[in-house]
């Protein structure tokens, strides 16, 4: 498989968010905004953290804000210019410019493992991240957490799947593996299932969101036949890939939120804006009121 540095990362997001019907009617769901930062930048901005140096975006032809926000905007950044406001004009100009985006079109979603699939000829045979768009991770005192999966697949030479414990009741949404050697946070496994019936769940380490791959899954990726709910299931190929190289799931350090989910998202509002300065004592009196009424 050779050595090679992970510099590329690629961010499904064209789904229709139909979780969050009707707003998603009109706007993607990763450009739905934590407070004022849209759900993807931040998942851009681990990247960037994390020392990736390009990133390949997999939306659909009615997705047009986010290659807009990632896009310079000169009549903005004239205005912004023009009238002073200078840290907002830094603002919009380094979403712009921090990193080398990309885009591909995918406008028949079929699955996770068809969106990444369609990333091959721009990975060009190198190992890369997936980042799911639905999921902000923060490991405030430490590294991002894509950061720690490259970490773990450079010292392992092979593919990571980012993992957590989960509630056992909740393992049927996800996928799941199973681990045979534990070494601290790096687990080696012998397979991975995606969305197994609770009774049949191999263990509640569950997979979220979070992927270093090695180039051969492009191989396994381009057969793999439709899996659950009809689809292009990523896990089903990272099985068969299994069979060829070794695979391990890194326990990674941090909160993660899913954004795709209504009460994740709000929580991630509710617990970034505790983070801020200019909010935090509004939003806890606010709440304190609310709590207080019942």
């Amino acid at each position: 498989m050779g050595n090679l540095k992970v510099k590329k990362a690629i961010i499904p997001a064209a789904g229709f968010g139909t979780r969050f019907l009707p707003a998603t009617k009109a706007i993607p769901k990763e450009m739905l905004p934590i407070i004022d930062i849209p759900t993807i930048q931040y998942i851009v901005e681990e990247c960037i953290d994390s020392g990736i140096e390009e990133i390949l975006i997999i939306d659909n032809d009615s997705k047009q804000e986010i290659r807009r926000h990632f896009s310079i905007d000169e009549r903005l950044e004239k205005k912004l210019y023009e009238t002073n406001k200078i840290h907002e004009l830094k603002l919009v100009h380094d979403i712009a410019t921090r990193i080398k985006i990309s885009y591909v079109q995918q406008n028949n979603p079929r699955g996770l493992g068809h969106a990444v699939s369609l990333g091959e000829e721009w990975a060009n045979n190198e190992p890369v991240v997936v980042l799911c768009g639905d999921d902000i991770m923060v490991n405030k005192n430490g590294l991002p957490v894509t950061k720690q999966l490259i970490d773990a697949y450079e010292r392992t030479n092979s593919s990571i799947l980012g993992v957590q414990e989960i509630l056992r009741e909740n393992v049927h949404k996800y996928g799941v593996i199973t681990p045979i050697i534990m070494d601290g946070r790096l687990i080696q496994i012998s397979d991975v299932v995606e969305k197994p019936k609770t009774e049949d769940a191999p263990s509640n380490y569950a997979t979220l969101g979070r992927y270093v791959l090695s180039p051969k899954i492009f191989e396994y990726l381009k057969t793999q036949t439709p899996g659950a709910g009809g689809e292009i299931q990523l896990t089903d190929s990272i099985r068969r890939l299994m069979k060829e190289e070794k695979v391990y799931a890194y326990n990674f350090e941090g909160v993660r939120y899913d954004a795709g989910d209504k009460f994740g998202y709000v929580s991630a509002v509710i617990d970034f804006a505790l983070e801020r300065d200019d909010l935090r004592e509004k939003v806890l009196e606010h709440l304190k009121k609310k709590l207080n009424c019942k």
